[in-house]
């Protein structure tokens, strides 16, 4: 006895599971290099992200120059976006209140006095910066997502994540006041993506 002849649908339900598992592998490796960490090393590294140039190195305590993966170097604003950001990390690693204040908006500058500011920068070095991606935002505004690293006093740490060691990525919303670049504060809402280093 012979086995009945398989229906024109079980034929092509193979070749279909096959192309969707393909698709959805081929996707997923996508992503991964997408949203790769920056402490993921990816199979060329120097191609996406550059060394640190020596802007800051001069100067004790300052910050490290703020690297960026080819997509956030492609954008018109690279350049000015990684002078802000270098300027921002150094004035929290020095404890410049005015420096601060100088690069970001008045709105987010008036939100802390100097003495709050400065109480809650007083254990906090940052470091490792990378710029994964400049969008353009409403107007002339800017979104950049931008990682780093945080070191501060265990009781200095967020309320919701006491750690020594945090590694932050998160979007800074950039705009233009009095005809400047600057940092505005951080859309409201849950905490930035945040883990142990």
């Amino acid at each position: 006895m012979t086995a009945p002849a398989p229906s024109s649908r079980q034929r092509w339900l193979v070749p279909v599971v096959v192309v969707v598992l393909s698709v959805t592998v081929g996707g997923g490796l996508l992503a991964r290099e997408l949203y790769r960490r920056p402490d993921q090393p990816a199979g060329d590294a120097s191609s996406s992200v550059p060394s640190p140039s020596p802007s800051n190195s001069g100067e004790p305590g300052a910050a490290d120059a703020v690297r960026m993966t080819d997509d956030a170097r492609a954008h018109p604003q690279a350049d000015a976006v990684r002078r802000l950001l270098e300027k921002y990390f150094t004035a929290i690693n020095l404890k410049q209140y005015q420096q601060w204040t100088a690069v970001v908006t008045d709105e987010r500058a008036a939100a802390q006095s100097q003495a709050d500011w400065k109480k809650g920068v007083r254990t906090t070095k940052d470091s490792d910066a990378l710029v994964y991606r400049i969008e353009r935002s409403s107007g002339s505004s800017l979104r950049v997502l931008v990682g780093f690293t945080s070191r501060q006093a265990v009781e200095d740490a967020p309320p919701f994540f006491r750690e020594p060691c945090i590694k932050w990525r998160l979007v800074m919303p950039m705009v233009i006041e009095d005809r400047t670049l600057k940092i505005a504060a951080v859309d409201g809402g849950p905490p930035p993506e945040h883990e142990k280093c």
